[in-house]
């Protein structure tokens, strides 16, 4: 089987290094490219093969791959996804933070296969399965979602977070939009799904989902001790996305083929 030239954009954020240090374990994946906005740091140069192309131009940089993992931010990725839009190649994504990008996401998955992912993790993705039976089940019970990741990063609620909230207003047929409450100033509203965050020191990231009743409640966590999980997910999905058709998926969608 011949090797899939896989090309890192973000690779000099935590994950995206990662990315480029578990590669090689992985024989039919080879990295062929890596998109850097700033130079080329020593402890990266290390660890890639002499032959990956590294270029700060994206479209060189997708011309020199066949499938695209992304670990960057929202504005980057904005610029990804329009070169991938000329020149479409499978994406494998799990920025957080989105917006308005889903669209294009959304149009990008017309054309080639794309997983997005706000956590790539095999637990996350079991306990996302799990809150949302919970959700139904425990169908007038408050749900609290509450997240700490470290000091830098961006977007709060996590993604991950937000996602767990998606998937309990789903079990219970209600519109996410009108029921999430990220900043609360006031007393807690029937229904209403909420979230707190904390960020502090080098949390890799936990994520509780707490249903609380009277006189009872349940809490579900997830604790990440060690960020390559994340890499070691990534990677995974992009073997699984290589044999898919155009369409956007998510991480759930490989465990349950």
């Amino acid at each position: 089987m011949p090797q899939l030239q896989v090309g890192i954009f973000g690779a000099s954020g935590k994950v995206g290094g990662l990315l480029a240090k578990e590669i090689h374990k992985h024989p039919h994946l080879a990295l062929s490219s890596v998109f850097l906005r700033q130079n080329l740091s020593l402890q990266l140069a290390q660890i890639l093969p002499q032959e990956t192309f590294v270029t700060n131009d994206v479209e060189q940089f997708t011309a020199h791959c066949q499938f695209v993992i992304d670990f960057s931010s929202p504005k980057a990725l904005d610029m990804l996804l329009q070169a991938l839009l000329k020149n479409p190649l499978p994406l494998v994504c799990g920025t957080t933070g989105l917006q308005e990008q889903w669209q294009t996401l959304a149009e990008l998955s017309q054309k080639v296969p794309v997983l997005y992912a706000s956590n790539m993790s095999l637990g996350v993705a079991v306990l996302n399965e799990v809150v949302g039976a919970v959700a139904k089940n425990l169908a007038h019970a408050d749900i609290e979602i509450t997240e700490i990741h470290h000091r830098y990063k961006k977007d709060a609620p996590s993604g991950t977070a937000l996602t767990l909230g998606q998937t309990c207003a789903h079990a219970r047929g209600v519109d996410f939009k009108e029921v999430c409450q990220e900043h609360r100033e006031d007393s807690r509203k029937e229904g209403e799904i909420g979230f707190a965050s904390l960020r502090a020191g080098d949390v890799v990231g936990r994520h509780t989902v707490g249903f609380y009743l009277d006189g009872e409640y349940l809490e579900l966590s997830h604790t990440a001790t060690d960020r390559t999980i994340f890499a070691k997910g990534a990677l995974e999905a992009a073997k699984w996305l290589s044999a898919q058709k155009p369409g956007l998926y998510n991480i759930q969608d490989i465990y349950r083929s």
